[in-house]
């Protein structure tokens, strides 16, 4: 907690263009810390300084707490944000910041430490009566940890202790499945987060996944914007999110508030952060997890509650008091946000790389888009494939569902593959349009949602389009001119 001037940004893509925005708009120097692969970036190119992060693989740079430190010292910058992923929840590295003099926007390292450690977070919840899903956690002994996940009984969930974003998950339905699925999560763990303990819980079936925004700052004050529903997922992987979240009474809906606030003032937290929650069908609440950063799904609860979570956060660190009205803080409206992901939904969602050819976002009344590439980009299998989020507002759920629809209908890439098609086939399902949407959607719908079968129109076309990129289209050796062009197929 200090005063600060200049912020160091050690992240990349649509989070590092949007903290920037904020910095800019504060009338405070920001400092972009990136990797080769990204430097034709519009975050590099938005930023008033920049430095190279060196490292192979290109993850690594940003993983690099030494290196960020370094850039921090050369370049003056006496704060960092981390934004989310890479070391945004790493309380080794918020302390190297704190021990070298740098602030780090965010919570106290001891806090991620409890809180930002899944295992930890749990047993903190554990010991003080919040409720859990029956888990066990990972100990020395591989051969007991899965003894005791044969014990909770199938299906199971093994989530990575340091992760987020769905990284390091895997669910087991049947124990000659547990040994490899373990492995599996253990080395993606490894990969995304450099830690690679996990624990395993209890899969509910048909659960929702709830979660709370959470704001405290240095003078004990705590509290929240309400509630982001995140239940569509492919691979644990949050891709359509919503604020506030459809179909809850709002004696649930306080409920939940009510149990999200008593963790975080029981953790003392500080700065921006989320408490999770699974809901199960029987309407039972369980902690789920505490993710002690930005989320990927802010824009949302901005857009309801009209503020910028970004600047809430460095005004915290810099000591200011929280200065909102409860008794105000109403969501307006409904928000609605839709991931881009360039992966092929109809090939198991595989990453697709290559050059981005066209790259035409939404625009319009109630439309949003945070973005981090621009035409003529590589799109690179070294980092995650998300390369935009649609946000929508509207005054009710009905209105930011119809700008959603609309804003996918005139969103254009081309160069790689995207799941923009597949998104629009998600919202214009009558379960999801009605609000009934729980974890297990995309799998249970699965039929639902494969693309159409292409009509006889679809069918000409795409062949007029592969037959103008013939070489007898293309290649100037064929453009012959008149009057050898009509003599025919003779050559002298």
């Amino acid at each position: 907690m200090s005063s600060f001037t200049k912020v160091l940004i050690p992240n990349r893509g649509e989070i590092a263009c949007r903290i920037l925005r904020t910095l800019n708009r504060m009338g405070m120097a920001g400092v972009l810390a990136h990797h080769a692969l990204d430097g034709d970036s519009p975050a590099v190119a938005m930023a008033p300084e920049t430095v190279l992060l060196r490292g192979e693989p290109p993850v690594s740079a940003y993983l690099d707490a030494d290196q960020i430190i370094a850039a921090c010292q050369t370049t003056g910058a006496d704060a960092v944000h981390p934004g989310f992923g890479f070391l945004a929840e790493n309380a080794d590295f918020a302390r190297k910041c704190e021990a070298a003099g740098i602030t780090f926007i965010g919570p106290l390292p001891q806090t991620m430490e409890m809180m930002g450690d899944k295992v930890a977070a749990r047993q903190f919840c554990l010991d003080n009566g919040f409720p859990l899903a029956p888990s066990v956690t990972e100990g020395e002994n591989e051969k007991d940890f899965l003894n005791d996940i044969e014990k909770l009984g199938f299906p199971v969930l093994i989530k990575a202790s340091a992760g987020g974003g769905g990284k390091g998950m895997q669910i087991v339905e049947d124990k000659a499945d547990l040994p490899s699925a373990l492995a599996l999560a253990k080395a993606e763990a490894a990969r995304s987060f450099g830690n690679d303990r996990v624990y395993a819980e209890r899969y509910v079936k048909s659960a929702r996944h709830i979660e709370v925004q959470i704001l405290g700052d240095h003078h004990g004050r705590i509290l929240h914007l309400g509630e982001r529903e995140c239940s569509i997922q492919r691979r644990f992987q949050k891709i359509i999110e919503e604020s506030p979240a459809p179909n809850l009474s709002q004696d649930l809906r306080e409920k939940i508030w009510d149990i999200a606030l008593d963790i975080a003032r029981r953790a003392e937290y500080r700065n921006a952060g989320t408490v999770e929650f699974i809901l199960t069908p029987d309407n039972e609440i369980y902690f789920l997890e505490m993710n002690t950063r930005l989320q990927v799904e802010h824009p949302v609860t901005e857009e309801v509650f009209g503020l910028d979570l970004v600047e809430l956060q460095i005004r915290v660190a810099r000591g200011e008091a929280l200065s909102l009205d409860p008794s105000q803080l109403k969501a307006q409206g409904h928000a609605i946000e839709l991931r881009l992901y360039a992966e092929d939904p109809e090939g198991d969602f595989l990453p697709s790389t290559g050059r981005l050819l066209a790259f035409d976002m939404a625009q319009g009344e109630g439309v949003r888009v945070e973005n981090g590439f621009a035409p003529g980009m590589r799109v690179f299998s070294a980092f995650d494939p998300m390369l935009a989020k649609l946000i929508t507002h509207g005054k009710d759920r009905d209105q930011a569902l119809e700008r959603a629809c609309r804003a996918l209908d005139q969103t254009l890439v081309l160069g790689v593959t995207t799941n923009v098609d597949y998104l629009a086939r998600i919202l214009a399902h009558a379960d999801f349009k009605a609000g009934c949407i729980h974890t297990g959607f995309l799998p249970d719908h699965e039929n639902d949602l494969e693309p159409p079968p292409l009509t006889h129109r679809e069918i000409k076309l795409l062949l007029a389009a592969t037959a103008l990129r013939a070489r007898a289209f293309t290649d100037p050796a064929f453009d012959l001119p008149h009057p050898h062009s009509c003599i025919g197929n003779w050559r002298n």
